[in-house]
Formats: structure tokens, sequence, C-alpha cells
């Protein structure tokens, strides 16, 4: 399994080795060892499963303490751009952030560890998101930020306006958010 640390610390890439032949293909998607021996620890406690159509933008998401979540996320079917942001007040690259395209052809996944917002847009028809999450969903501990925030100025790729949800429309913006992650 491939292996890249991405610039903000604690975000790792994941790329397994695919092998294929006349019947398919098969490659490893999940490894406690090697995922954890590059810092992608659980315990995992609950997989989450969604299915966009191309253009749908869900994020950016993250839960509070004492309910934080890391999350393992990749692409069963289709593509997304991945996209997390630093919300660690101590962290050198706090309100920065990084996107990563996942693509089901690759199986590549993403560690996002706790302390970041998460979102991503599907840039295929019928992407199927899969996420493993650290700790279960509490409505109570759910926070976000708003997807298009100048502040962040994230690039997601887009030429046409994304379908987003009412929810997600009224996030707060980075300048009134204050992080409850040191």
């Amino acid at each position: 399994m491939e292996i890249k640390h991405h610039a903000l610390p604690g975000v790792v890439e994941f790329t397994p080795r695919i092998f294929g032949d006349s019947r398919g293909v098969f490659f490893e998607s999940f490894s406690a060892r090697i995922m954890g021996e590059a810092g992608a620890v659980g315990p995992w406690v609950q997989d989450n499963q969604s299915r966009s159509s191309r253009g749908v933008l869900r994020g950016l998401h993250f839960q509070r303490p004492p309910h934080a979540q890391a999350k393992l996320a990749r692409v069963a079917t289709g593509r997304v751009l991945d996209v997390v942001v630093d919300l660690r007040r101590s962290s050198p690259t706090y309100g920065q952030h990084v996107a990563v395209e996942l693509d089901s052809e690759k199986g590549n996944m993403l560690y996002i560890p706790v302390g970041f917002a998460h979102g991503f847009v599907a840039l295929e028809e019928n992407t199927i998101f899969l996420y493993r999450c650290s700790d279960y969903y509490q409505p109570s501990s759910e926070g976000g930020l708003l997807w298009n925030d100048p502040a962040l100025n994230i690039n997601w790729g887009l030429t046409v306006q994304p379908l987003v949800s009412d929810k997600d429309l009224i996030l707060p913006t980075f300048d009134t958010f204050d992080t409850p992650f040191e």
C-alpha cells in the first residue's frame, strides 16, 4: 500500500496495490496494521455510505468533542474531490485545507484526523462515498463551516453551481467560528 502524508499534519492518503486479471480486480481496502503505523488510528465504530449525483456537495462537517470523529474515506463507485480543513487552533496549518481526488478505479483512501472539517463534491453520476468513523454520530455535537467561505478559498473545481443541502447553506463562516479543537 502506498502511503502519502499531505501538507496538513495527520492527513494521510492510502493507495492500495490493485491486482487485476480477466476476472476483474482485487485490493486490500483496509489494514489496521499498515494504516495505524502511518497514523490512521481508530478504533473504528461506525461505517457510513452515501450515493450522490454529479455536482452534489456535502460539507464541510465535523463533530465537536466529546464525540469528535476521525474518518477514513473512500469511494466505491465514481470520483469525488475530498476537502479537509484544519480546525486545530494550535496547529501551524490552522484554517488551511487540502483537496484530494478520491477515485474508485484508483482505490485511494483519505484519513482525516479529529480536528478537521470534511466535505466532498461528487465528480461523477451515482458516486458511492464510504467513510469509517472513530466515534458514533451525535446530533448535539455536529458542526460545520460554509462550503464556499471566501476566507477558506477552496477551489472545488466546479463549473456549475453545486447541489447543497439547505442545512449546509447556512453553516457559519470561518471568521465567525470558535473552534472546539486545540
